[in-house]
């Protein structure tokens, strides 16, 4: 079964001025889409793949295109309108989440603190993430390179820390993604 584009949850502006309706186009039509077909045509070739040696050849594809996939789908499910937009972006409801992010890191303003530093800390491309770790039954911060999904925890949330998600409008100053005016 072949891998489709989600739909988003939201008009493309919805989330302006945080971010542009050209943006979400660009990182949805074609960013996201270009690793739906890649990743579409990876797992065509290793179906047809008739030796250990081809099959290993498409590994970095396989992963490569399909946390780009994975990755993107929960991205657009953790955005949100704004308040002023009637969304509920950039609020948190009491609940198990509150409770959980309360618990790891004392409030959700330090939350933030420690997850933008830990973003603004990937070199190159990557994601942050917050994830539950099974074992210790918390949340945690984490890292990952290009298109790495998260492996180790599970995946809560996820920001696309590669420059496609904020280029066209904070240029090349990762800072002001994670603070805009």
């Amino acid at each position: 079964m072949a891998h489709v584009l989600p739909d988003l949850p939201y008009p493309y502006d919805a989330l302006e001025p945080y971010i542009s309706r050209q943006i979400m186009e660009l990182h949805h039509k074609k960013h996201h889409q270009t690793y739906v077909n890649s990743l579409n045509a990876a797992e065509a070739a290793y179906a047809k793949a008739s030796t250990p040696k081809e099959r290993i050849a498409l590994q970095a594809a396989l992963k490569f295109n399909g946390g780009g996939h994975i990755n993107h789908s929960l991205f657009w499910k953790n955005l949100a309108p704004a308040a002023e937009k009637n969304g509920l972006g950039g609020t948190i409801k009491d609940g198990p989440l509150k409770t959980a992010i309360e618990a790891a890191f004392g409030s959700l303003e330090n939350l933030k603190k420690e997850f933008n530093a830990a973003t603004l800390g990937i070199q190159g491309s990557g994601w942050g993430w917050l994830g539950y770790n099974k074992t210790t039954k918390r949340l945690e911060i984490a890292t990952t390179a290009n298109q790495d999904p998260l492996l180790h925890l599970v995946p809560i949330i996820g920001v696309d820390i590669w420059e496609h998600a904020f280029y066209l409008q904070y240029l090349n100053v990762k800072a002001d993604v994670r603070h805009p005016n």
